[in-house]
């Protein structure tokens, strides 16, 4: 009996052996779909189709990278600031000449916008440099020339001498709305041209303190330190906007960026390639927020225009009859709501021709003839 117990164990084993040999290596003499099939269960493994060579893979935003990269370049500046101790003996007793000059450099983003060679890019990028590189995403490289800057838009315009140039093809930024896909293309920390994406979050953000005129795109696409003066594009990779500030306590993206709008830019580029400046109207007033307070004194509707908190003597302002108090709703027909509204509004009328302002005084609607002149240029600011 423990004989015929042995020989059946025996005969059970080699059963299983062979059985588990075929069914890992001909499973389908079983009619199994795999090895590692039946009881025991299934390991099957999922392979995804191989998108065909210079097929952009569904979703992607390939195309818009590919038309729109190529004109951003990398801006790399250096400055020569003289220490104010090298004038001291002891000074110059231990350190010679040596610690007499420092050589600070600067990192930055700008985009082509002509083949001709022009580059848009931030005033604070090229600000005071005094040597600038630009380097394409091709690989090349050459010094570019500075042929303006308004430091009231934080805008400059460059210029390089090569050939073959990429050119951004632009968009119209007065047609963004919150929400849509937008992607931030620049130089981040020198690390190399980078791609970001995110949505548009808010639009003519205002009173930031950043520049003078403030009409910015707020996105989340992550900008970051060496981003500045790169482009902000839409899906199809035309420009929107020139990437110029971020919201950071930490100096890294925390998803509040901030971008000049192309047709500001636009304005810009084009006002500096033909004056060497910006051409902007001014006539000489203070401008005030109608709060519900003030709106209430002076006997106006709350929103219905800006109030003059000021008028500077002789200014074409004062020169028009209009007075601390008036409330201004309307510049060349154009109705004004906010402070910024206005400032955009004097700045674009042209130096000489008159134009018609309607005012609101003591709840009475009248009108005055204001000739704007040519806005000052902003005094320089004192190096810190």
């Amino acid at each position: 009996m423990k004989r015929l117990w042995l020989l059946f164990a025996q005969v059970v084993t080699v059963l299983l052996a062979a059985f588990f040999v075929v069914l890992t290596l001909k499973p389908q003499w079983l009619g199994r779909a795999g090895p590692m099939a039946g009881s025991l269960g299934t390991i099957s493994i999922l392979q995804a189709p191989e998108t065909p060579v210079g097929v952009t893979a569904p979703g992607s935003l390939n195309a818009a990278v590919r038309r729109a990269a190529p004109a951003v370049v990398s801006i790399n500046t250096s400055t020569t600031t003289h220490n104010p101790q090298s004038n001291d003996p002891w000074f110059r007793f231990f350190f010679g000449d040596r610690g007499a000059e420092q050589q600070q450099n600067g990192l930055g983003s700008g985009v082509i916008m002509s083949p001709e060679g022009y580059i848009l890019t931030n005033n604070h990028v090229v600000e005071g440099a005094d040597a600038i590189e630009v380097v394409l995403a091709d690989g090349r490289s050459a010094p570019a020339k500075v042929i303006g800057t308004d430091p009231e838009s934080d805008l400059a315009v460059l210029k390089i001498g090569l050939d073959k140039l990429p050119v951004m093809v632009l968009g119209n930024s007065d047609q963004l709305q919150v929400g849509d896909r937008v992607l931030a293309i620049g130089n981040p920390f020198g690390v190399g041209q980078t791609v970001t994406s995110g949505i548009v979050s808010a639009l003519g953000r205002n009173q930031l303190g950043i520049n003078t005129f403030e009409n910015f795109i707020q996105t989340d696409a992550a900008i970051n330190p060496g981003n500045s003066g790169g482009a902000l594009v839409d899906v199809e990779g035309n420009l929107m906007g020139v990437n110029t500030a971020i919201y950071s306590r930490t100096g890294g993206s925390l998803g509040i960026g901030f971008a000049i709008p192309v047709d500001t830019a636009k304005q810009v580029l084009e006002s500096i390639i033909k004056n060497g400046q910006v051409v902007r109207g001014w006539i000489g007033v203070e401008p005030g927020e109608l709060t519900p307070e003030l709106a209430q004194t002076f006997g106006v509707a709350t929103g219905q225009g800006v109030i003059v908190t000021g008028v500077l003597g002789g200014a074409p302002a004062a020169l028009a009859g209009i007075r601390p108090g008036d409330v201004i709703s309307e510049v060349a027909g154009q109705p004004v709501r906010t402070v910024s509204e206005l400032l955009s509004r004097i700045a674009a009328l042209v130096p000489g021709q008159p134009v018609a302002f309607t005012l609101l005084r003591r709840g009475e609607t009248s009108q005055a003839t204001v000739t704007p002149v040519q806005r000052p240029r902003p005094r320089a600011q004192p190096q810190r």
